[in-house]
């Protein structure tokens, strides 16, 4: 399969000197090789088979197909850290779309739509999918891989790329490029296709080894790949409908109104019509919040609402405006923090390193608190807990709680969907709601706009605003706080009744007036300063949106600051 057009490109990889030698230095071993030599060529000589993907360099991030022109520490990557995760996960894409289009031809096409258990899915248009032809794509995909083609880097001029791209028939990325205002970008050839990535690449596809596919439907497939916050073994792929639904629905609603990618996002802010977007995406999302609280009253049985969700989803805002459509169904809603039911810091158990670890629902006292829903139900008196951070310790006095008939718990926590907290609770009295920012705004056919980095980005501005936190300090945390939900919250997805989608399509252009400055105040010796980059780079695909005409009581206000639950 042949594309059309000739791009003129500046290879990053041409030769430098070769006259003279420099020092690298990787786990405190030191060795000398000419200037000019590739990281990938030194990368054999510390690393031999593993499957290197990235090269850190004096704390810079640079690729495997890069020569190195000064002495120098490094440090290699794989796919199993946060850096290199993401770049395996840009590489394995091409490689897919590449085999897809060979198996399937230039008339069917396929889009990275969003994540979907440990992996991606993607939906295909112009061919309906079967597992015959799924096993033909793996089959081209791993042939790709055993021929190790190297992903070259090339730097061409932009108008140059549109035009390549109108001939291939790739509106999605003539579009994009649009908005980009570099006279030359990078594009990567593989073989004979040339794509756009907005990350950098692996050196080439036999690094990719690890991978599954996993049909859905004739219209998708999921796409499997190590997880950092497991092994590199993949595990048999689980559908979590709930949310995959959600996903899905919220896409198609997107594309119902016209800004489903960032070039129409980008259009409609420049088009000054941002205001109506903003205005109809939290009618669609207030209107998805209320047909839940008409739900929990059809129920006559459920007494407590559980809401729970990873980090920066919104659970606060989301807690009291549902509390708000409850109160004006006629019930009387009352908060209880799951904070307050620490154990007293005595009691607590300490992990390996003999720290204590608050985020294992462990940490909380599960009888005293099973105990007080059970008697709250049956109408009892019951003293609720305060917790004191600074002594350790429960205080009691502060607070009483007794429920009448119209009376409905409304709790919120990391906690909130596993029923080992609620245990002595029977399951009818109880409805479980799992929210996240499920974003559905992507920036081409080929590039996500990731949820977990929309999470991070709306802590990136709390923080700073509450806490006074700079980004860095965000970022060096985000490891722990990711490895939390993935013990505490996403295995208890699937325990939900409803999942409730916090994202608002027009938020990145949002939050970019308040992150943007965080983020280029990182310092190039920070060892977040990639990262930093990184969301910079997403960052720039998307106009700013002022924040004027935010409603007082969205979702975002809890980031940004001026919410009416404040």
């Amino acid at each position: 399969m042949e594309y059309n057009g000739i791009l003129k490109i500046r290879d990053s990889r041409k030769g430098l000197t070769m006259r003279n030698e420099v020092i690298i230095t990787c786990n405190n071993v030191k060795k000398s090789y000419p200037k000019g030599t590739t990281y990938y060529d030194i990368s054999k000589d510390f690393c031999g088979d593993k499957l290197i993907v990235l090269v850190k360099a004096n704390n810079d991030i640079r690729e495997l197909g890069d020569k190195v022109s000064y002495s120098q520490n490094v440090e290699f990557l794989d796919c199993m850290s946060s850096i290199g995760n993401k770049i395996y996960e840009n590489g394995l894409n091409y490689v897919l779309e590449y085999a897809f289009k060979r198996v399937c031809g230039n008339e069917a096409s396929i889009k990275c739509e969003h994540s979907a258990d440990k992996g991606l899915y993607f939906s295909v248009s112009g061919i309906k999918l079967d597992q015959s032809i799924l096993d033909n794509i793996k089959n081209e995909m791993n042939q790709i891989i055993e021929l190790d083609i190297p992903f070259v880097k090339c730097n061409v001029l932009r108008k140059e790329a549109i035009n390549y791209f109108k001939k291939n028939n790739r509106p999605d990325l003539v579009s994009v490029l649009n908005y980009i205002s570099n006279s030359y970008i990078n594009l990567y050839k593989l073989d004979n296709m040339y794509n756009y990535f907005y990350g950098k690449m692996p050196y080439s596809t036999g690094y990719l080894r690890i991978f599954d596919l996993t049909l859905i439907s004739s219209f998708g497939l999921v796409l499997q790949y190590p997880n950092q916050y497991s092994t590199m073994e993949i595990k048999p792929y689980v559908h979590h409908k709930g949310v995959f639904d959600t996903f899905n629905a919220y896409t198609s609603w997107l594309t119902q109104i016209g800004v489903a990618t960032s070039y129409q996002l980008n259009k409609i802010i420049s088009d000054s019509k941002i205001n109506d977007i903003i205005s109809i995406n939290e009618m669609f999302q207030n209107n998805n919040l209320l047909n839940i609280a008409r739900e929990i009253a059809s129920l006559k049985e459920v007494k407590i609402v559980l809401i729970a969700g990873p980090s920066s989803s919104g659970k606060t805002t989301t807690s009291k405006k549902l509390s708000l459509y409850l109160k004006g169904l006629g019930f009387t809603p009352h908060p209880i923090g799951l904070d307050d039911y620490f154990l007293d810091r005595e009691e607590c158990k300490k992990d390996e390193n003999g720290n204590y670890d608050f985020e294992s629902v462990n940490a909380l006292d599960l009888n005293l608190f099973n105990d007080h829903l059970t008697r709250l139900l049956n109408k009892e008196k019951v003293k609720i807990p305060t917790y004191d951070f600074i002594e350790g310790k429960k205080v009691y006095g502060k607070r009483s709680l007794q429920l009448g008939d119209n009376d409905i718990l409304v709790i919120e926590g990391l906690h909130g969907l596993n029923e080992i907290l609620t245990s002595s609770i029977p399951r009818k009295n109880k409805y479980k709601i799992y929210i996240s920012p499920l974003t559905s705004l992507n920036i081409d056919n080929s590039n996500r706009l990731r949820s977990t980095d929309m999470r991070l980005i709306r802590r990136m501005v709390r923080d700073n605003r509450t806490r006074g936190y700079n980004s860095s300090m965000t970022l060096k945390s985000w490891k722990s706080v990711r490895e939390g939900e993935e013990k505490y919250v996403f295995p208890f997805q699937d325990e939900a009744d409803v999942v409730f989608n916090t994202s608002l399509v027009y938020e990145i252009g949002l939050l970019k007036t308040y992150v943007e400055p965080l983020l280029f105040a990182v310092d190039n010796n920070d060892p977040n300063y990639y990262e930093a980059i990184r969301l910079l780079n997403i960052l720039r695909l998307f106009l700013p949106i002022p924040s004027d005409n935010i409603p007082k009581d969205s979702i975002l206000r809890e980031f940004i600051g001026g919410s009416t639950f404040e």
